[in-house]
């Protein structure tokens, strides 16, 4: 048994002398692939993600409606670090579905987010005038900074001369 066990040892060795540096490597990248899939299969997800990912927590989630840009609200909620889903349930019409102990944060991103909400709704509510103006007073202060600029290239190169 023990004179079995021994020759097993030495071919063993006899192979593992005949690798090559490609083929370590071969093996270690098989291994290391094999490890951040382990890892990627056990980490939950973060943020926006699928309804089905959601409920697979293993936590009880709470939902809110909403109706409009859900862009706007992935970008509120990626700054409160919130995991939230959302599930179409008409035209324009959302469930947002998150999890309960996150209640605060998600509390705090939909105030941020109706904020913003209603800030771009005032900003389409304006007259058609003002906006024109204000539009065109940008075009006019941008002019002048142009027109400045040149003007000091100009008295740059002729103090050159």
């Amino acid at each position: 048994m023990q004179e079995q066990l021994n020759r097993e040892t030495i071919a063993i060795s006899l192979k593992a002398s005949n690798l090559t540096a490609n083929t370590a490597k071969k093996a270690f990248m098989m291994v290391l692939l094999q490890m951040q899939n382990r890892i990627a299969k056990t980490q939950t997800p973060k943020g926006k993600q699928s309804v089905k990912q959601l409920m697979n927590h293993n936590v009880a989630t709470n939902t809110v409606e909403i109706t409009g840009d859900t862009g706007l609200f992935d970008k509120v909620a990626k700054k409160w670090a919130v995991d939230y889903a959302f599930y179409q349930t008409g035209e324009d019409k959302y469930l947002l579905l998150f999890k309960s102990g996150q209640t605060d944060a998600i509390t705090a991103a939909f105030s941020e987010y109706t904020a913003k909400v209603m800030q771009r709704e005032s900003d389409m509510k304006r007259p058609f005038k003002e906006q024109f103006r204000e539009a065109e007073q940008n075009v006019k202060r941008e002019r002048a900074k142009h027109k400045e600029r040149t003007r000091e290239r100009e008295h740059e190169y002729e103090a050159a001369l």
